[in-house]
């Protein structure tokens, strides 16, 4: 029997997909703030201290619940949406950038989750979202997380999102798998994660994927995005600070007209 709320859910969407989640009388959904797409008649919105999972203990343990989700990266508060009417009610959550929506079970992945800090999307109330610290040094000041990542236990349903498509890997025992700091979505508790140094004055210099990159070590699952969004707002970024004038210079105004630089 799961201690957590028990929900379903479907997936819509291709590139900027939202998930609805469909609530029983009685069930409870939380997300983070700003997530929140729609929903029926009938569900009961609360913002509340931290993930709700210590919704029956004093005030210092929901100071502490809300602490571990600032340290984090997440905010203080999280919103929950229950269903105080007698039928089924859907409330829907939406990605916050291009990429995917990836359903966990926790009760399959030994009640444990260990994910990048902005990856949390929604969950079924009694999962608990809390922080893992990088025992390594190394790990913690390179690779890309910093020393704090974030743990999702429980055994109900937890949704991520990632930027990009997903890939899921299942690493055997002793198997090694070498990516990008900023590729890492999630892994499964058992895996060993750290970094390691890329090696080369040229590879360093003008590899282009920087000084390390991350090395996960099973047995366990991994999720892999292909674009992750620090690469993604550094492209933007830099399309919008560049002068592109120069692409239309031969064929003057029209090469501008072309080019979409009318301005």
């Amino acid at each position: 029997m799961r201690q957590n709320h028990e929900i379903d859910y479907q997936i819509y969407g291709s590139e900027m997909q939202y998930v609805e989640i469909e609530l029983d009388p009685g069930e409870t959904a939380i997300s983070e703030p700003g997530s929140f797409m729609m929903m029926d008649d009938g569900i009961q919105l609360e913002t509340m201290f931290g993930d709700g999972s210590r919704q029956g203990s004093g005030l210092l343990d929901k100071l502490f619940s809300a602490g571990r989700r600032v340290l984090a990266g997440e905010n203080l508060f999280m919103t929950a949406y229950t269903n105080v009417g007698y039928g089924k009610r859907r409330v829907s959550f939406a990605s916050p950038y291009p990429g995917k929506i990836v359903p966990m079970d926790l009760q399959r992945l030994n009640n444990q989750l260990i994910c990048q800090k902005d990856a949390f999307l929604c969950a079924a109330k009694g999962v608990s979202i809390g922080i893992e610290f990088q025992k390594r040094l190394g790990t913690g000041l390179f690779g890309g997380e910093g020393f704090i990542m974030e743990r999702l236990e429980g055994d109900g349903m937890a949704f991520v999102h990632a930027c990009g498509h997903v890939v899921r890997k299942e690493l055997a025992p002793g198997e090694l798998v070498k990516i990008d700091v900023g590729c890492i979505v999630a892994f499964t508790a058992g895996v060993d994660y750290d970094i390691q140094f890329v090696g080369g004055i040229k590879n360093t210099l003008f590899g282009g994927q920087g000084m390390f990159y991350a090395t996960l070590r099973g047995p366990g699952h991994v999720w892999i995005q292909t674009l992750p969004i620090s690469r993604l707002a550094h492209r933007i970024l830099t399309y919008g600070s560049t002068n592109t004038r120069e692409e239309g210079s031969i064929l003057g105004g029209l090469g501008d007209l072309i080019s979409g630089n009318q301005y």
